[in-house]
């Protein structure tokens, strides 16, 4: 038995690395690669407000989330594409990582204000106005990647709104202004089925989505949102609970918050999902 165990660990220390990403586990190298997360909770205490990140857009994930699952998925010089362009925390991350970029919003100033903030000439970068869901902005993302010789992304991150907890837009194709739950997942899944057709084959795809309570309950959108793009096909690989310490909705009222649980049936937000899909 213990020679059963010390072939596999000869074994699994001498793999070299792996094909979809860049990170040098030779020998005894991937001891030193600390600031990789492998575990399925990720404790992050305070967002990275380093360098172009900021905090000016509600509803934009922590950049550390970006950062963690393009190290992990791609290698220099791959395509992300980012089918919720926000703030621009997936791109701002690229930029620094050496990755490709495309980029969708269905808000002309966040598309031009990505324009502005993302300048680097060490990086194809584009960005696209457009719903994420249509055919229209599907046949553009693909005839970019042929321009550049491309034929998919290598890595999909989709951080959608939680329905119509924040109004994101007055557009009838923004998924915050679906009419009922239902309607925002019939939007979402047609969302990860054009994602999924511009991955490669072994490709990666990662959904940032919390939950919601509504009217006294709690709805489950994460796992809802999980069940549509398991009806696509795509493998479901991982999830992973992220903590949602200073949660700007929240700061200064922990108290109240609290009282208010303490007060009735419920129990506070603390988390989000991030959900791990492979093509």
């Amino acid at each position: 038995m213990k020679k059963c165990i010390l072939s596999e660990i000869y074994r699994v220390t001498h793999l070299k690395m792996p094909r979809f990403n860049d990170l040098d586990l030779e020998g005894e190298n991937w001891k030193a690669l600390t600031d990789i997360w492998t575990d399925s909770l990720w404790i992050i205490n305070e967002r990275d407000k380093s360098g172009k990140h900021s905090n000016f857009y509600h509803g934009n994930f922590v950049p550390q989330i970006a950062r963690q699952l393009i190290q992990r998925f791609t290698k220099k010089w791959d395509f992300v594409l980012d089918m919720f362009l926000g703030s621009g925390t997936t791109a701002i991350e690229c930029e620094e990582l050496g990755r490709g970029i495309i980029w969708v919003d269905i808000k002309q100033e966040l598309v031009d204000r990505a324009k502005e903030l993302i300048t680097s000439d060490k990086i194809e970068k584009e960005f696209i106005l457009g719903n994420s869901g249509s055919k229209t902005t599907f046949n553009r993302i693909k005839a970019y990647l042929t321009l550049k010789n491309k034929s998919w992304a290598n890595l999909v991150i989709l951080h959608p709104p939680y329905h119509d907890i924040i109004k994101f837009s007055d557009k009838k194709e923004d998924l915050s202004n679906a009419q009922t739950n239902e309607d925002f997942l019939k939007k979402f899944k047609r969302v990860v089925e054009n994602s999924r057709d511009l991955l490669k084959k072994d490709g990666y795809l990662a959904i940032i989505i919390g939950d919601k309570y509504t009217w006294g309950e709690w709805i489950p959108l994460g796992f809802q949102c999980m069940a549509e793009a398991q009806k696509t096909w795509l493998k479901l690989k991982s999830i992973i609970v992220k903590n949602m310490e200073g949660n700007r909705g929240k700061a200064g009222t922990w108290w109240i918050w609290r009282y208010r649980a303490l007060n009735s049936d419920y129990y506070i937000f603390k988390h989000e999902y991030i959900l791990i899909f492979k093509k």
